[in-house]
């Protein structure tokens, strides 16, 4: 028996004077109804109407029953409510997980752009080096492709970019600046080591010579499993480094770095988002997916033309 159900059609039934009057009203055929209102009171194991040819009445169960009831079903109705209004309206906190390097140059600038439009959404940001995030704990996790995503994750993709070789300009100053891939052999490199992992030779793609590759030996002189401690080293002069488009591409565009050896590239990368669901997904997180993923997808496209052209 759908006891919430019974509860509903027999208050509609008083409220209405008559099986069929609610039936109607609820769009139920009458036998429903009675069938309804007899579970209902064989679950009680009391009579809660009084049936006769000519009218309905309450028997002193039924009408303690009903006062009850109704408070209840406000209630109920009210708490339906809020909870819709949850998913509905642009408010309340969306939890979200990142990588380091995502979570500084991907999510803050995005999560300034959208707080402007939605200042009643939170945003809850844990940042930290993902080997096996629990996606389950969070409204949307952010991982690059390399990351290991349980199976039952929904992942979608949201941007894919190469990552490319970029110095700075005193460096280029000092050191000279490569012409191809064997003016390389003599210059200095800043490499993301991954834990656990030997370091292996760079390999080079080119993707206007149908992704012909090169490997060069690129011994390190310095080696960190943190790319933002790389980035801010490059920028200083350490040494030649590998970046994705989209963390790198502002800041080749302010001059701040510049592309080595154009149009060679190191990789190619993927950033992704993994959500434990796509079901009842609060509208303000859906909303917050959409603005990330229109604004990495804009700033990839832009800032990496820029990078492409202008600091070739």
């Amino acid at each position: 028996m759908d006891r919430l159900q019974s509860m509903r059609v027999f208050q509609q039934v008083v409220d209405e004077g008559g099986f069929a009057a609610a039936a109607r009203k609820l769009d139920l055929t009458p036998a429903a109804v009675t069938r309804l209102i007899g579970d209902l009171e064989n679950h009680l194991g009391v009579r809660l109407l009084q049936r006769t040819t000519r009218r309905l009445a309450l028997t002193p169960a039924g009408d303690a029953y009903l006062a009850r009831l109704r408070h209840i079903l406000v209630d109920i109705d009210e708490a339906d409510a809020l909870a819709q209004a949850q998913s509905r309206e642009m408010t309340g906190t969306v939890r979200v997980l990142s990588q380091p390097a995502l979570s500084v140059h991907v999510l803050a600038p995005a999560i300034a752009s959208f707080q402007r439009l939605h200042p009643e959404v939170r945003l809850d940001l844990h940042v930290q080096e993902l080997v096996d995030p629990n996606v389950e704990d969070y409204d949307l996790t952010f991982v690059t492709g390399s990351v290991s995503l349980g199976s039952t994750a929904i992942v979608r993709t949201i941007a894919e970019s190469h990552a490319v070789l970029c110095a700075s300009p005193d460096y280029l100053r000092r050191h000279g600046v490569p012409q191809t891939p064997q003016d390389l052999l003599p210059h200095r490199f800043v490499r993301l080591r991954a834990t656990g992992a030997r370091l292996r030779p760079l390999t080079l793609i080119d993707p206007t010579d149908g992704d012909r590759t090169v490997d060069i030996e690129a011994p390190p002189v310095l080696t960190a499993n943190h790319l933002d401690s790389l980035l801010r080293a490059t920028i200083a002069g350490a040494g030649i480094g590998v970046q994705a488009t989209e963390l790198v591409a502002p800041i080749l565009k302010a001059g701040v770095l510049q592309r080595v050896l154009a149009p060679w590239i190191t990789g190619r990368l993927q950033l992704t988002v993994a959500m434990p669901s796509r079901k009842y997904m609060p509208t303000r997180t859906r909303a917050f997916l959409e603005h990330v993923v229109e604004h990495t997808r804009r700033t990839v496209a832009d800032l990496g033309a820029a990078a492409e052209e202008g600091m070739a």
